[in-house]
């Protein structure tokens, strides 16, 4: 076949089916291009991008800054390794360590690598200054947490379909129900050999889960009493999705991550992916102090691609993207304007019962099972009706658009989000 001949969507899915690892459940659309909060499918059909990549696509598709930043980067020098140092990396360093307020990063790839990265931390800190005996270190995690798909990660995951037939597992974790400070308070109490407490400050994966307004803080509180590291999870959360720069900012106003607001968590060790490249290229990192990264020696972690001139680069101009245009207000405000007119339609539909979420990472529960499809046959509607999103968990349909969305085109989305799910109503 040419490369030149226009392949169909339904030729390139079977494509996919044919040679790809049948390791996702894709919903069926072929997409070839995006722009803004926009995307085109290979037949020409203009949709609403209402999942952003995960959040990864928070600063909009193909954002001439960002790919700019990229193109003049990779035309220039594109990769070292760490064995020589290059011209960008301290630079990004420099940046990103003074946006979020710490000593110091260490620069991954993807937002697993990024987590692995940090509970490698953490233990190698237990060990060496908190004085836990090596190999009894534990790390405390959330039921219904999704930190990604790797062999430690899935070892403490609740999700079965990710976990069956791929042990032996990983030991030293202990899952706790999430929001639930009293739980965390007792697993503190009961061993001595805790390390960290790794927490998403909202869960995405299990249904934009969203904790008490204090639960954060309060977590922080215990771990710093018991010196315990926290170790906030922000690779979907973070970079202004929900209405700050940081879902540990809470409700403050600021851009930066600022511990003079009161409403700020301090993590000690946070974790940073998708929106950190605004989904132009995989950049992840893992931010902590001198006290906790100073443990890391050369030779202990790192990766080839780890720190490369693109992803310096890239970073860079997707941070600057998120301030220059406001972002996390808008986010704060659009958000506000989304739960307020969906939920105005769940008080009376019979098909949704709950939207909840913060800043543009929202959710709506169907009024039916996890085992039910009915969640994707309203995704289906819904991109047959021009909006694309996708199911989580089997009855709740996740929304996160990109940031960049103005208030017409989001009324717009919400009067196809509502138009869809009466067909639905029983």
């Amino acid at each position: 076949m040419s490369v030149l001949e226009k392949i169909s969507s339904e030729e390139i899915i079977s494509l996919e089916n044919k040679y790809g690892a049948h390791n996702y459940h894709p919903l069926p659309v072929v997409l070839s291009r995006g722009e803004g909060v926009y995307v085109w499918d290979v037949e020409g059909k203009k949709y609403y991008d209402f999942l952003s990549a995960y959040s990864a696509v928070n600063q909009g598709h193909c954002h001439p800054k960002i790919i700019g930043a990229m193109v003049q980067q990779a035309q220039t020098l594109t990769l070292t390794s760490r064995a020589f140092y290059n011209d960008k990396l301290g630079v990004y360093e420099e940046y990103i360590t003074k946006y979020f307020g710490f000593d110091k990063v260490l620069p991954m790839n993807t937002g697993a690598e990024a987590v692995e990265t940090a509970l490698k931390l953490c233990r190698k800190w237990a060990y060496e200054k908190k004085g836990i005996h090596e190999n009894e270190a534990q790390i405390i995690v959330c039921d219904g947490n999704f930190h990604g798909r790797t062999t430690t990660i899935i070892s403490f995951s609740n999700d079965e379909n990710a976990r069956k037939n791929f042990g032996p597992y990983t030991a030293g974790f202990i899952k706790i129900p999430y929001d639930d400070i009293e739980a965390l308070e007792n697993v503190l109490k009961s061993s001595k050999n805790i390390a960290g407490f790794l927490v998403e400050p909202i869960q995405g994966e299990a249904g934009v889960y969203t904790p008490a307004e204090d639960y954060l803080a309060k977590a922080k509180a215990l771990c710093e009493a018991n010196n315990v590291l926290f170790i906030a999870d922000e690779v979907q959360t973070g970079i202004a999705r929900t209405g700050s720069i940081l879902a540990v900012c809470g409700n403050c106003t600021c851009e930066n991550a600022c511990e003079k607001q009161s409403t700020y968590v301090a993590p000690d060790i946070l974790i940073l992916g998708k929106a950190l490249s605004g989904g132009a290229y995989p950049v992840s990192a893992v931010l902590a102090n001198d006290h906790i990264m100073n443990v890391i020696k050369p030779g202990q972690h790192g990766s080839t691609f780890g720190g490369n001139p693109i992803a310096g680069a890239v970073a860079i101009a997707a941070l600057d993207v998120v301030n220059d245009e406001n972002l996390s207000q808008n986010a704060r405000r659009l958000g506000k304007i989304f739960r307020e007119k969906i939920g105005e339609f769940v008080k009376t539909s019979n098909i949704t019962t709950l939207v909840r979420g913060k800043g543009l990472l929202n959710a709506i529960v169907i009024n039916d099972t996890e085992e039910s499809d009915t969640a994707w046959n309203i995704c289906m509607a819904l991109r047959d009706n021009g909006l694309l999103a996708k199911p989580t968990h089997g009855n709740i349909i996740r929304f996160a658009p990109p940031l960049v969305m103005n208030e017409e085109q989001l009324l717009d989305c919400i009067s196809i989000i509502i138009n869809t799910l009466k067909q639905f109503e029983k």
